[in-house]
């Protein structure tokens, strides 16, 4: 099949790899880069505006995203083993992050991890700080996907609706195969689903859906987070059920659609059984802004005590008026009054 077969299908980029001299430019960790930045404006501002302290959210990312890339990495290479430890496959390759491969699961879980050691240390509530950048997160995650697009990976079976993906063959500069990090032929290998778009256009759909509801409803606690995990889950899994690329399966069934199951249910289960309501938005100020406001409560408190003290004792304030001036005057006066009397004895004794 040649890639004018069919005008209607989704063609793929004939690369997703570009060299400036010794650096590899990746579409797929571009995609990322710009999921982790959106996220976190938007995060931020959606904090702000439920009473946190601005910059909070860029001090979480801080240990969330390299805790969150680790988590991914380690869930894809333990549910995907074989191909870096079974017959044939390269240990080292576990390394190579820019190669793809990061499962959102191991992401969420250890980058919860790191988000809340970073909440700890700042002093405000993981499940609030959540709901402020549940739907920020899963935007990134949809961002991110079109890094797979790039990288022709994440596709479904063979299809001849007219959405299809065409995937093609790609080689390196010695002619050899290499899909990822090679260059189109413009050779077709096959046309398939693109559920990598599908999971893409369900995850923006998901972040509309919970932008309304938190507008709409008082909701915290970390329901709207768990509203979000199970919205992702609920359309992770019908997309893992169209494809056909190679994956762990246990009974026939890919793993990740064990996981989209377990992981949803227990997301359900706390948004029913969590605190209703909204937070107090004084309980999300750091600590930092707390101490602030503590120091200049002080400093308020330190410049009245001045001025009440100053009130009772004016002649604190007012020069010439302490006992050491009085007793000079005293002096003085009394000096004046005796060289007057002098002054009169000895014009006396002259008339």
């Amino acid at each position: 099949m040649t890639s004018t077969a069919v005008l209607a299908y989704i063609p793929s980029p004939p690369q997703g790899v570009w060299h400036v001299g010794p650096l590899a430019l990746r579409a797929y960790a571009l995609f990322i880069i710009i999921g982790i930045v959106i996220s976190v404006v938007w995060g931020d501002r959606r904090w702000v505006a439920r009473g946190g302290t601005k910059g909070t959210v860029l001090d979480v990312a801080v240990w969330a995203v390299p805790f969150g890339l680790l988590g991914g990495r380690l869930y894809h290479v333990a549910t995907d083993w074989k191909t870096y430890f079974g017959p044939g496959g390269r240990p080292i390759e576990a390394l190579y992050v820019w190669n793809g491969g990061l499962g959102i699961w191991g992401a969420v879980f250890l980058g919860g991890v790191g988000a809340w050691i970073a909440c700890r240390r700042r002093g405000i509530p993981l499940p609030a700080f959540g709901d402020a950048v549940g739907p920020p997160i899963l935007l990134a995650q949809a961002i991110g996907r079109i890094g797979n697009y790039f990288n022709q990976e994440l596709y479904g079976r063979a299809t001849t609706q007219p959405w299809g993906l065409e995937i093609y063959e790609r080689v390196d500069a010695n002619g050899r195969l290499d899909p990822l990090n090679g260059v189109s032929t413009g050779f077709v290998e096959r046309v398939v689903h693109p559920t990598f778009l599908y999971e893409l256009l369900w995850s923006v759909a998901i972040v509309a859906l919970l932008v309304l509801v938190d507008r709409k409803y008082t909701i915290g606690h970390g329901r709207l987070f768990a509203l979000y995990v199970a919205g992702y889950c609920a359309g992770r899994f019908w997309v893992e059920l169209m494809r056909d690329d190679f994956a762990t399966k246990i009974a026939g069934i890919r793993i990740n659609s064990f996981t989209s199951a377990i992981v949803f249910v227990l997301a359900v289960a706390y948004f029913l059984i969590a605190t209703k309501g909204r937070e107090d938005p004084a309980t999300l100020k750091s600590n930092d802004d707390q101490d602030l406001d503590g120091g200049e409560a002080r400093a308020d408190a330190s410049g009245q005590s001045v001025e009440n003290s100053n009130a009772a004792d004016p002649s604190a304030t007012e020069p010439g008026t302490d006992e050491a001036g009085t007793e000079v005057g005293r002096a003085d006066a009394q000096d004046t009054q005796a060289s007057d009397k002098k002054a009169e004895e000895e014009g006396s004794t002259r008339g």
